[in-house]
């Protein structure tokens, strides 16, 4: 397994952010939907912050014989760095040059990585193939949401 199709999809997800963020009206990036519920520009904020996280990961698949993976909690700091206002463009160019190096790390990977197993104590089987599609969707449940909080009217717009 080289996950060719998973790092695919893991390189697209950069453009399909930045043209998608693009999209939507500036006042409508820090519109807050409820009490709660996050904006678009934090959830943007969060891929980018989260993307070392996921960087670092990946990089313990490749060094390290059987990678012990931590939950990651974002502490009282992550969440008030959530909440700065940091440029749209910005947080696409980090998120980007995350990525762009995620694809690369798991790109160089031997067969071999591809078969080791970590542990996560959130899951049963933890693998870079699991790793790798769990930033994926990941990416597609921020952008699912985003999107949700863009467009929805508020009787359609999911409550958390």
């Amino acid at each position: 397994m080289n996950g060719k199709d998973l790092m695919d999809a893991l390189e697209m997800n950069s453009d399909i952010l930045e043209r998608f963020i693009r999209q939507i009206d500036e006042d409508r990036l820090s519109r807050r939907r409820g009490e709660g519920i996050w904006t678009v520009h934090e959830h943007l904020h969060h891929l980018a912050l989260v993307q070392p996280v996921m960087y670092k990961r990946i990089r313990m698949f490749k060094n390290e014989e059987k990678p012990v993976i931590k939950p990651y909690t974002p502490g009282p700091e992550e969440e008030k760095e959530r909440t700065v206002s940091r440029p749209a463009s910005e947080l696409i160019r980090t998120f980007r040059e995350w990525r762009d190096k995620q694809v690369e790390l798991a790109r160089s990977c031997s067969p071999e990585t591809w078969e080791k197993t970590g542990t996560h104590p959130e899951y049963d089987r933890y693998s870079l193939e699991i790793l790798l599609r769990h930033i994926l969707t990941h990416d597609g449940w921020h952008m699912y949401r985003m999107e949700e909080i863009w467009l929805a009217k508020d009787e359609a717009l999911t409550k958390q």
